[in-house]
């Protein structure tokens, strides 16, 4: 974590200049390239945000939340897989993607757990399983501990938890150089910074840092990216991980060089009824490099809850 911090204030001064400069003038691209049929553009507790729902209206749901500056195209490998089986639903964390800023600027972890019940509540749904990675897997523990009776399941990828870097009770703001790569996301910069997300650099591809760059520049993302770490806490999260009573599948790659895998096998012991896979030469995003082994495990630990009784 220690060196991705580093890589990132490095990255972001290179972009400094020319490139800072290059960005801004092009501007974000039209969010209507991103979307897709299955995409819905909803108001939730008085924000707008992108969901995308597939697979059959009977199916059991699950819901995926991606992380941070990422977007819900995150989970399309699983989404894909996963959608004969399942109801997926998966939307832009506030602050992110096409969902753009939050006017009430919930980004705190607390607040974006209270959010995930939104999404449910707005499209009807009193229980589901719950998924997400880093950020969006922070999220998903703190709803499944605040909210027993609503998750049939739990399934993380590299969720924060712990504190690190200096980040526990109160929150650490952004240095200046930082801050400055999060508001304008050059693809220079963000090229360096997601090599370290990824445990093999040939996932960083054009295609895929284009992406992640285009959705860090819709309008109002790049503050919120900002505002999101002057809120981000780590308490200690072991009172809230021992009242969890879901069924959770904690998966983690053992070249994470965002959150150590340390910390997975600190939740998976403090967790009453948690299993822990751990996936060599796999980095942060296990779901995105991973998707055949991540999926066929995901899969064998769902069927084993039966959850739609």
């Amino acid at each position: 974590m220690k060196r991705l911090i580093v890589l990132l204030l490095v990255a972001a001064v290179a972009a400094a200049g020319f490139l800072v400069w290059k960005a801004l003038r092009a501007g974000p691209p039209a969010a209507e390239a991103y979307l897709a049929a299955d995409d819905r553009m909803l108001e939730v507790a008085g924000a707008r945000v992108r969901v995308r729902i597939e697979g059959p209206a009977d199916a059991p749901p699950i819901v995926l939340m991606h992380g941070f500056v990422y977007s819900l195209e995150s989970w399309d490998a699983w989404a894909a897989a996963l959608k004969a089986d399942y109801r997926v639903i998966r939307f832009d964390l506030l602050g992110h993607g096409l969902s753009g800023p939050d006017p009430q600027r919930r980004y705190s972890p607390d607040e974006r757990a209270r959010f995930a019940g939104d999404v449910m509540d707005a499209l009807g749904i009193e229980r589901a399983i719950v998924g997400g990675n880093s950020l969006g897997g922070l999220a998903a523990w703190r709803f499944a501990a605040f909210n027993p009776d609503r998750v049939l399941a739990l399934v993380l990828v590299a969720p924060g938890a712990y504190p690190i870097n200096g980040v526990a009770d109160s929150p650490l703001p952004p240095p200046p150089p930082m801050a400055l790569f999060l508001r304008t996301a050059s693809e220079p910069a963000l090229a360096v910074a997601m090599k370290n997300i990824y445990g093999d650099d040939s996932l960083v591809t054009a295609e895929r840092v284009k992406r992640v760059g285009d959705m860090m520049r819709q309008p109002g993302n790049g503050e919120a990216f900002v505002e999101s770490i002057e809120e981000f806490t780590l308490p200690d999260p072991e009172p809230l991980l021992r009242s969890i009573a879901a069924p959770t599948l904690i998966l983690w790659g053992a070249e994470d060089a965002v959150l150590p895998v340390e910390h997975g096998r600190r939740m998976a012991a403090a967790i009453p009824d948690a299993n822990l896979i751990v996936y060599d030469g796999v980095g942060h995003v296990a779901h995105e490099e991973a998707p055949a082994e991540t999926i066929a495990d995901v899969r064998a630990f769902l069927a084993a809850q039966s959850p739609a009784s």
